[in-house]
């Protein structure tokens, strides 16, 4: 099973779905499964295909964004706000949410705010709930200084599938730039040292660094450049299941999100093109070291135009929960795509005390063994 009902088991949301989404067959509310690809009756188990298409492949101007507030997606989609860490969680306006997937606390309520730009692209899942949970299992096992007590008796709380929202851009840029060029080159020179208590003229080669000043242009076009859009997932366990191949992206459509939450993007459009540059800026660097030949090269300066600026907001699928533990919460994610797992763990202080006792001594044994021989 998966999507709502696996959602409603873990107490998330829901009241009720969409006509467009009711099974032809029985009347209740289906729901995307991820196993399929198909939206799936957790009733009778009926499923209705999804027309898959990638033809959404228009770049929208970043420019023209910025002058006018886009709120493309408020025909589908409200917004739901955490009292407690302030994440934005879209849902069908037909729908209710009690827990925040992000921290967990009930303190959500629906609020006035815009859903904003619509996404272009959207990767479906390919990872079931029930899957995520046996990749979450086999995470926890591999941790060897986590408390034996933990492993043997985790509990997971409010597991549930949500799509991340990213930005992507598109940018032509040139540079204008300025390097230092180093040469070596090798001098002679003779000094005196002492050798058995005379001293002796020795000679050795010297290294020398001859500068040269060059001016150039570089180009180059960056296509697809990918941030996130999301304050509300620590990017330390995002970065950790990343990557997501995005060659599996299709066309947005509510039928991918039956039954999962989509969260509001909260790094805005402006802020993700920043981010984006950063990526864009380090790319130049990397281009203009590849294109001057020198020994030592350093970049002096580099000014640059970003030209026909584009983006698209797309949703990434991510599984979210959490585990508690001695009264503490601790966070874990799982691709929705791959099933890679990242996520934080409580360490036992009397194995890892063992542990370090351990290398100590293996420590001390090296340096007796080397000392006799």
């Amino acid at each position: 099973m998966s999507g709502l009902e696996n959602n409603e088991r873990a107490g998330a949301m829901i009241v009720e779905q969409t006509e467009v989404n009711k099974c032809s067959s029985c009347g209740g509310n289906t729901v995307f499964d991820p196993s399929s690809g198909t939206l799936k009756c957790p009733f009778c188990g009926s499923e209705k295909e999804i027309t898959t298409s990638r033809e959404n492949t228009i770049e929208l101007d970043f420019l023209q964004a910025l002058e006018k507030e886009d709120h493309s997606w408020d025909d589908e989609k409200r917004v739901f706000k955490c009292g407690n860490c302030g994440a934005e969680t879209l849902l069908d306006k037909d729908k209710v949410a009690d827990f925040c997937s992000f921290c967990g606390s009930s303190h959500i309520a629906v609020t006035e705010t815009h859903a904003g730009i619509k996404p272009a692209l959207v990767l479906p899942f390919q990872i079931t709930k029930d899957v995520a949970v046996e990749k979450f299992k086999v995470w926890m096992k591999k941790k060897y200084f986590a408390p034996s007590k933990l492993i043997q008796s985790y509990k997971l709380d409010h597991l549930a599938g949500a799509y991340i929202p990213y930005w992507t851009f598109d940018s032509q840029t040139n540079s204008s730039y300025v390097v230092q060029i180093g040469t070596y080159y090798y001098v002679t020179k003779t000094r005196t040292v002492i050798e058995d208590g005379k001293p002796k003229q020795v000679t050795e080669q010297a290294r020398k660094i001859r500068w040269r000043t060059e001016h150039g242009h570089y180009s180059k076009f960056f296509d697809d450049v990918l941030v996130k859009a999301s304050r509300n997932v620590a990017s330390g366990l995002i970065d950790k299941v990343e990557p997501f191949h995005l060659n599996g992206l299709v066309d947005y459509k509510m039928d991918y999100l039956s039954g999962f939450l989509a969260e509001k993007y909260s790094i805005p459009l402006k802020e993700g093109w920043n981010d984006a540059k950063v990526v864009v800026d380090d790319g130049i660097t990397s281009g203009i070291h590849g294109r001057v030949h020198g020994d030592v090269v350093n970049i002096v300066s580099v000014s640059t135009d970003y030209d026909s600026i584009t983006y698209k907001h797309i949703l990434l699928p991510l599984w979210i929960s959490s585990f508690q533990f001695n009264n503490k919460v601790y966070r874990f994610l799982v691709n929705g795509q791959t099933g890679k797992v990242s996520g934080k763990s409580p360490v036992s202080a009397v194995k890892a005390s063992i542990a370090v006792g351990i290398v100590i001594a293996i420590m001390i044994a090296i340096y007796f063994i080397l000392k006799i021989t």
